[in-house]
């Protein structure tokens, strides 16, 4: 853990608030603390956290409830449900509830690090393209006695922004004017770029500069629905509408409702989910599973693509009138090999994100001839990739300064300087390879979580490890050449 961490704990009992407030105060978390729901809710308009601590039983607003509207605020936060009454249903049910944990009292001070540990692990590998949502926060805390703006202002400015759009070539300085000018307005956008190149960081950045930021922000990876459910979860359904639906549930854009929807990757979506979802664009309303009555929603609509879809409409794969509705505002996002000026700086960003997490002691630095191969490569699966390569090199390298060596081995050899005499299609298929088995390793073989870390959806992700090998077991990385 480190101070780079923002932690929320909600618990009506002062002794359990104090003691989680002791126990990761010491881990270097920051800590803070609210009484009831209400409070902690409050506090998460205001800030973001990476954890939340969330006690089950409370009076007035229970732990069920509140869970349900922090998911709505912030979708990525981590939250781990605590209680006394420990019960199988009521894991289930937190589970079921987007909990990433759930601890039974009383607990000891190793299992509540322990766990802890593991969600900010988790929202520490999530991708990223500049500071952690608690840094951001910390540095708008520190505003000096000339910013009059109001705190919430304040973090909206640092905690989601184009500030954490890092770069200072011409097409980033560009990107972030763009960003400021579209985002005050209500208008859909269309977001296109190779994947790992930050597309759901800029649609954050789009709500976090409009009217609507104080609003949920809700994200649908159209990669991972399933046909045959996907309506009931944009759209929602009510009770007995079909096998299975034991209660009325709000589709995704209910949920949205006076915020923005991001649709990830929405040339996923099937034919007929798309003709219902046009309809939605057209006429802000949608008709729930099982309802004779449409119901009123008013979102923003932030879409994004690695697939050219317009490609996908003359294949027939994507409606032509769907495409033109979600086009009104085209984004389009630079390979990182196109603003190769910035690689030093998102470099040294990584670097110090992972060396602040560092157990064995801290490094000094990445060497010039580090940065020179840095800047050389093409770098295919671009911030994502590079957040991988300096993490890994962070936590195997064995000298006090990563260099070339340390992460020349990752790639087989693809790293320019390294493929003298070798067939360049041979190595890309290694360097594909070892890629894949590395991530499948870091989410213990879970195909969703990889294929989310990876930017594919899940079925290509299996096909992949399929021709790789690699869906029997894990092998470990190979060790430094």
């Amino acid at each position: 853990m480190s101070d780079l961490f923002n932690i929320l704990v909600i618990d009506d009992d002062p002794t359990m608030r104090d003691c989680c407030l002791q126990v990761l105060s010491r881990q270097g978390c920051t800590v803070q603390v609210a009484e009831n729901g209400q409070q902690g809710l409050a506090q998460l308009q205001m800030q973001q956290f990476d954890v939340v601590l969330l006690d089950l039983k409370m009076p007035g607003l229970g732990g069920l409830d509140v869970l349900e509207r922090i998911r709505l605020i912030d979708p990525d936060v981590s939250v781990i449900m605590i209680t006394g009454f420990a019960t199988v249903q009521s894991a289930v049910r937190s589970m079921k509830g987007g909990a990433f944990d759930f601890i039974p009292k009383p607990f000891t001070p190793a299992l509540l690090r322990t766990v802890v540990s593991r969600a900010l692990e988790q929202r520490r590998s999530r991708p990223v393209d500049a500071d952690p949502p608690a840094e951001a926060v910390r540095r708008a805390g520190e505003a000096g006695p000339g910013d009059t703006a109001p705190p919430a202002e304040a973090v909206r400015r640092a905690g989601g922004g184009v500030e954490r759009l890092i770069g200072e070539t011409t097409l980033m300085k560009r990107l972030r004017m763009m960003i400021r000018r579209i985002g005050a307005s209500g208008s859909t956008v269309l977001i296109t770029g190779e994947s790992g190149t930050g597309k759901e960081l800029v649609a954050r950045a789009l709500h976090r500069h409009s009217p609507r930021s104080a609003a949920p922000f809700v994200v649908v990876d159209c990669g991972c629905l399933v046909d045959s459910l996907a309506e009931a979860e944009l759209f929602g359904h009510v009770k007995g509408a079909f096998t299975g639906a034991d209660c009325t549930r709000q589709g995704r854009f209910q949920q949205a409702d006076g915020g923005s929807i991001f649709l990830d990757e929405i040339s996923n979506v099937n034919i007929f989910t798309q003709h219902k979802l046009l309809r939605v664009l057209q006429e802000f309303e949608v008709g729930p599973i099982g309802s004779d009555e449409m119901v009123r929603v008013d979102v923003r609509v932030i879409a994004a693509s690695n697939a050219d879809l317009a490609e996908r409409v003359k294949n027939g794969c994507f409606r032509e009138d769907l495409y033109h509705r979600v086009n009104v505002i085209p984004i389009h996002l630079p390979a990182l090999r196109d603003r190769r000026g910035d690689i030093p700086l998102l470099a040294e960003h990584f670097f110090r994100v992972f060396n602040a997490s560092r157990r064995e002691g801290r490094l000094k630095g990445i060497s010039d001839a580090a940065f020179r191969v840095l800047e050389e490569y093409d770098w295919p699966g671009n911030v994502r990739e590079l957040e991988n390569l300096i993490e890994r090199s962070a936590v195997l390298t064995d000298h006090e300064t990563i260099g070339e060596a340390d992460w020349a081995w990752d790639h087989k050899g693809s790293m320019p300087g390294h493929a003298e005499g070798i067939p360049q299609t041979t190595l890309l298929c290694d360097a594909e390879r070892e890629h894949i088995r590395h991530v499948l390793a870091r989410y213990n073989q879970n195909i969703l979580r990889s294929a989310r870390a990876l930017g594919i959806d899940r079925k290509t992700l299996r096909q992949k490890a399929r021709k790789y090998g690699l869906l029997g077991g894990v092998e470990p990385p190979p060790p430094p050449q």
